[in-house]
């Protein structure tokens, strides 16, 4: 080849791979680079603005609290106490981020004792403080709108812009009323759902239509617990007290939904030797929760149940025999919905051996978000977790708000959808009556559990024991 000739192909070669990287890096199919590779880069974007997002707040906020006390207490006399003062929520603040740090660090190497009040504390102040911040900010905000409107039209009037029209001594007091107020009921709620609602332990007697079900298994009783959480916030006698008040509902079979513990460093032992003292003449039976993937424990939680006589299901089924009938009882670990990548799975995946179709199939699957997937295989019911049911539910208007929306459809207690259809097509359906069901469906039961994480308060959403009654449809 001749040297011009050669030049040319070398650079009409070096065009062509130039435009093969810039469609490889459009569509992600470079040779040597994962298809994901964008996917994931998204994905872990998304990830850590969530995280400073949420950082940067609880920054503001205590930065808010601090400077609010420190001007409260420039008007007093005695400098002596306001640098006391300065110096004791210094310290107290310092604390309580060691004891979150700590909390954090799941376990391994712990500064401080497990469950000292010093995490409950941690736990209130944060939730409290951040909440009462934006309150404060929203009341601010619309002050500030309130101004902006109600003196807009003199923009358009000279001569009124010129005029220096005396406060409003109304509107002043109402929003310093409104931003004390705003600022003062996040505490006086977070100490009111510690206090009070969070041990507020209440049994639910639900029936549940259930599509295939024999009639000799109408009238078959479930009992289900969730959520324990057996941690610094959930002492060990409080989860007794739940395991007494469910043993006096009488369930034919009992089951535990995952998510035993918080931590690593929680008790999972002293959690499972409370569980059996479930009393159920079929036995007890409980699926894997995500804390217990936190604290790298699934494996030593079906351990620890099988010692204990009980049955912890890991993608796996059992048979249950009640009055010559037959169930199929299928239990899960947690269902992820995406890779640590952040590409999305297909839940229950592997789970299809698992279903018999001459019975009834019931399954113990801690995420709810799996019951859309569960109904297209055929699970007549399934029996989840997770949720809390928020923690925090505030009505308005008749529509009940929750933070657990932002997660997922199905919040708290019994919704359907017709079965075997596709996971991706009818959304979800609170179930009202029986007579407005037609053909086949699935159901599920969302557990608001025992326990809380975070920060140890519920409102609107008081801990459940529940007692589930299978009917024919």
């Amino acid at each position: 080849m001749v040297p011009g000739r050669r030049a040319c192909h070398l650079t009409d070669r070096w065009h062509q791979l130039h435009l093969q990287t810039l469609a490889g890096r459009a569509h992600g199919t470079l040779k040597g680079v994962a298809p994901e590779a964008s996917l994931n880069w998204s994905w872990l974007t998304l990830r850590v603005v969530i995280a400073a997002t949420l950082l940067l707040l609880l920054f503001l906020s205590q930065r808010f609290w601090y400077r609010s006390l420190w001007r409260w207490s420039a008007k007093w006399g005695s400098r002596v106490l306001r640098v006391a003062a300065r110096l004791v929520y210094l310290a107290g603040l310092l604390l309580i981020i060691v004891s979150l740090a700590d909390s954090i660090r799941n376990g391994h190497g712990r500064l401080l004792p497990r469950g000292t009040f010093l995490n409950v504390v941690a736990g209130l102040w944060f939730f409290s403080a951040l909440f009462a911040y934006l309150s404060v900010k929203i009341v601010h905000v619309i002050d500030r709108v309130w101004q902006f409107l109600r003196s807009s039209p003199r923009f358009n009037d000279p001569e009124a812009a010129n005029l220096d029209l005396p406060v409003d001594p109304g509107r002043r007091y109402f929003f310093k009323t409104a931003t004390a107020a705003a600022g003062a009921a996040p505490f006086i709620g977070a100490m009111y759902g510690f206090a009070a609602e969070r041990l507020n332990y209440q049994v639910h007697r639900v029936e549940i239509p259930v599509s295939n079900l024999p009639a000799a298994l109408d009238g078959f009783k479930i009992t289900q617990l969730s959520d324990i959480h057996l941690s610094g916030y959930m002492p060990r006698a409080q989860v007794r007290r739940a395991i007494e008040m469910a043993n006096e509902l009488g369930g034919d079979l009992a089951v535990v939904t995952g998510d035993f513990i918080t931590g690593a460093d929680d008790p999972l032992e002293d959690c499972v030797d409370e569980i059996r003292r479930l009393s159920s003449p079929l036995g007890v039976y409980g699926c894997n929760g995500n804390h217990e993937i936190y604290a790298d424990a699934e494996d030593r939680a079906q351990w620890l149940f099988t010692q204990a006589g009980m049955k912890l299901l890991r993608q796996e089924n059992a048979v249950v025999n009640y009055r010559g009938a037959q169930l199929n009882l299928i239990g899960v670990d947690y269902q992820r919905e995406r890779t640590p990548g952040g590409r999305r799975v297909t839940l229950l995946s592997g789970a299809q051996h698992l279903l018999r179709k001459d019975l009834p199939n019931i399954l113990l699957s801690h995420n709810p978000n799996s019951f859309n997937r569960a109904a297209e295989l055929g699970v007549e019911l399934s029996l989840a977790g997770h949720t809390h049911g928020g923690q925090v539910q505030v009505e308005i208007l008749d529509h009940r708000l929750s933070p657990a929306r932002f997660i997922t459809d199905y919040v708290a207690g019994l919704y359907m959808r017709p079965l075997f259809t596709p996971a991706k097509t009818v959304a979800s359906q609170k179930f009202l009556h029986a007579t407005t069901l037609h053909g086949p469906h699935a159901a599920i039961y969302v557990n608001r559990g025992l326990g809380t994480v975070g920060a140890p308060v519920r409102l609107g959403v008081p801990p459940e024991i529940s007692l589930l009654v299978l009917r024919s449809a």
